[in-house]
């Protein structure tokens, strides 16, 4: 993904932790694993399950009130931002509607609201856009990317960041294996540790689905 070397493909495995859910048993969607977070005013209520796809989907289909939503994060923060030590995160989904969704991904402080998060390295696509952007925020503070090219409806794409430990090279962003850009680190969370995130609301009184294919989160020990 990154245009540098990566950190853990020159070291040995135990020099590097890695978090990485594919989605493709039953036990890989475990509410032992995730705290989810729901918003449903509507009639329904939200599910989640594994779906009967080559690879492995994650399939999250919410209620249908505006801004039903569903934000699942690992139970543990098991991240921290270090300026001398190699990051990396990615997703590969895609939303029934581009449009009118909210959608962040990343790595986040644990928060009942994920979408209004405090600290946190991530992508966020807001209701009404359909291109994404990449935040770092540091205690309510942000530094936000716009991504070049906007999200197709049902429509798989891979977002990811990647620091390679030298702060002269900033965060890296990628869509798709590209390079789209970079970040600077004025307000990189590095006083907190973070849980994987993701997750979606609706942005009108439909249903939404986010189907995720599998998320990643690598760090140099």
């Amino acid at each position: 993904m990154s245009t540098f070397r990566k950190f853990w493909q020159t070291v040995p495995r135990t020099d590097y932790f890695e978090f990485f859910n594919d989605f493709t048993r039953p036990t890989d969607y475990d509410t032992n694993d995730w705290t989810l977070t729901k918003v449903e005013a509507g009639a329904g209520s939200h599910s989640a399950a594994i779906g009967n796809l080559a690879g492995g989907i994650l399939v999250s289909t919410n209620d249908a009130a505006d801004d039903d939503g569903a934000f699942f994060q690992s139970t543990k923060e098991l991240f921290k931002y270090d300026a001398a030590k190699a990051l990396e995160f990615e997703i590969r989904f895609k939303l029934s509607d581009v449009t009118q969704s909210d959608f962040i991904a990343g790595l986040v402080i644990t928060d009942t609201t994920p979408l209004a998060n405090s600290d946190g390295i991530f992508f966020r696509k807001n209701d009404g856009d359909a291109i994404p952007d990449f935040v770092v925020c540091k205690n309510g503070t942000e530094t936000v990317t716009e991504l070049p090219a906007a999200l197709v409806n049902d429509t798989y794409v891979k977002l990811g960041f990647y620091y390679d430990g030298n702060t002269a090279h900033k965060l890296q962003i990628f869509v798709n294996d590209i390079r789209v850009g970079a970040s600077v680190l004025t307000n990189v969370v590095d006083d907190e540790e973070l849980a994987v995130t993701f997750g979606h609301q609706n942005g009108e009184a439909v249903s939404k689905i986010l189907s995720v294919d599998y998320i990643r989160a690598v760090e140099q020990r």
